[in-house]
């Protein structure tokens, strides 16, 4: 192999000599360190594909972190190594650092997290060849031999596939999610709307939501217009749903089943929500989705194909009921 990158990368001179020296058939284990919340969990979905393709022999190690665990993706590893995480604070450091050295040694590391607790996996864990995207020079320095840049103005799940592009391999597209799940049987077609995120600052205004899925429910009568509620106690969708009563086209339900919350996202013809992890489920399950952004990055969280539309407004202002209505009824046409 060799790395392929001018510029937009780094590699030190072990990297080069060590890449020279792999093919993809000899490298037999691999680990991949991915400390996220449920949303970036299922954009990890298409590297790991993806890494399985080109290393072909090689038994795939996925270290999570103990307080994020939903949605990871253990059907596409071999192995599962816990590092403690936020919830585990009361855990002896000396027990920390024995548990993160139980990750083994490997030919190749990834580190999809570039955090604190991932920075220090890396120093204790021996690899051959460790690769990343550190924000910083300092942290390339210490604890990778390869690190990629990391763009917020691209897809998440293909930032990460650069990875892999950097050692030459050349990625499926449209992105490989490979998530097998049970679509809903309702009574009719539908469309979901998820009005919560990880934080409320990420929260498109209820009474937004609420005109839009009175207008969506008068022009689309022929779909049942369900309202996701989170699981949070601040995630309540009263106020939402008051103003909807007597539409007997509109539902309320709530989840707290993932396995259920995601079959019902991928039964959905359309998925409306913020900047979300559900929205992302849904990318992955091919539901079309229309995403509210003002918070946080559009780009980061839109894949430009297959059917999904990103609401936001240039001045980062808050978009308007009429723009979000628009790309929803752009993809029910």
């Amino acid at each position: 192999m060799k790395l392929w990158y001018k510029n937009g990368a780094w590699a030190n001179k072990k990297a080069v000599s060590v890449v020279a020296g792999m093919a993809p058939d000899d490298v037999r284990r691999v680990a991949v360190i991915r400390h996220a919340a449920v949303g970036d969990m299922v954009l990890t979905r298409p590297f790991l594909v993806e890494l399985r393709r080109f290393f072909p022999n090689a038994e795939i190690t996925l270290s999570l972190v103990t307080n994020y665990t939903r949605g990871a993706p253990l059907d596409l590893v071999d192995h599962v190594h816990m590092a403690y995480g936020r919830d585990q604070r009361d855990v002896a450091l000396s027990q920390q650092i024995r548990r993160g050295r139980e990750l083994g040694r490997h030919d190749v590391l990834f580190d999809l997290a570039a955090t604190a607790r991932s920075f220090w996996l890396c120093r204790l864990t021996p690899a051959r060849l460790k690769i990343g995207f550190p924000y910083h020079v300092l942290q390339r320095l210490a604890f990778y031999d390869v690190a990629v840049l990391r763009s917020d103005l691209r897809f998440e799940a293909e930032t990460l596939l650069d990875m892999l592009s950097i050692l030459g391999h050349v990625p499926e597209y449209p992105l490989r999610f490979d998530m097998e799940v049970t679509p809903s049987q309702r009574a009719g077609p539908y469309v979901v709307y998820f009005p919560s995120a990880s934080t409320p600052d990420k929260c498109w205004p209820h009474a937004h939501f609420a005109e839009l899925i009175a207008r969506m429910a008068d022009d689309y009568p022929q779909y049942e217009h369900v309202v996701l509620q989170g699981i949070a106690a601040w995630e309540q969708i009263d106020d939402i749903m008051q103003p909807l009563q007597g539409r007997e086209n509109v539902t309320g339900l709530r989840l707290d089943d993932f396995d259920e919350t995601v079959s019902l996202v991928k039964g959905a013809d359309l998925l409306v929500g913020n900047d979300t992890g559900i929205r992302n489920i849904a990318i992955a399950c091919e539901t079309s989705t229309v995403g509210i952004f003002f918070s946080t990055e559009p780009f980061r969280y839109w894949p430009r194909y297959g059917g999904h539309e990103a609401a936001f407004c240039v001045d980062g202002s808050v978009p308007p009921v009429e723009q979000v209505y628009t790309l929803c009824h752009r993809l029910l046409a």
